[in-house]
């Protein structure tokens, strides 16, 4: 698809399953893609495992650590982000809540105040 080819696309949690699938697809489709993710905490994992970082940008790093995201918003100047980092398992947010609250509430709101600071809107 033309509309892809060149676009700089940020995709947070991109180490994750739906993360590497959705970044597998966009360097397919042409975009400069950057990743911005936990290292993935298991192994064997699907981005290792497929190369998905092979082609593309990776900054390792925690959503809910503000400035880092900022700072990654301000040097790529992406057009578009995927938002896909999240403490997604179920087990774990019953062991540890706030993590898990902290991590999905706080770090979405992080990645919009950054991107929101750092865009021009006209």
């Amino acid at each position: 698809m033309p509309f892809w080819k060149g676009k700089k696309v940020l995709i947070t949690g991109h180490t994750g399953f739906k993360g590497s699938w959705i970044s597998i697809w966009l360097q397919k489709l042409g975009a400069e893609v950057m990743g911005f993710s936990m290292e993935p905490p298991t192994s064997p994992n699907l981005f290792s495992q497929a190369e998905v970082g092979s082609d593309m940008q990776t900054t390792y790093g925690d959503i809910r650590d503000f400035n880092q995201l900022k700072q990654l918003i301000c040097s790529f100047e992406p057009e578009i982000i995927f938002h896909m980092a999240a403490q997604s398992l179920v087990r774990k947010s019953y062991l540890d809540p706030l993590e898990t609250f902290s991590t999905n509430i706080i770090g979405t709101a992080n990645l919009f105040e950054a991107a929101r600071s750092v865009c021009q809107f006209v």
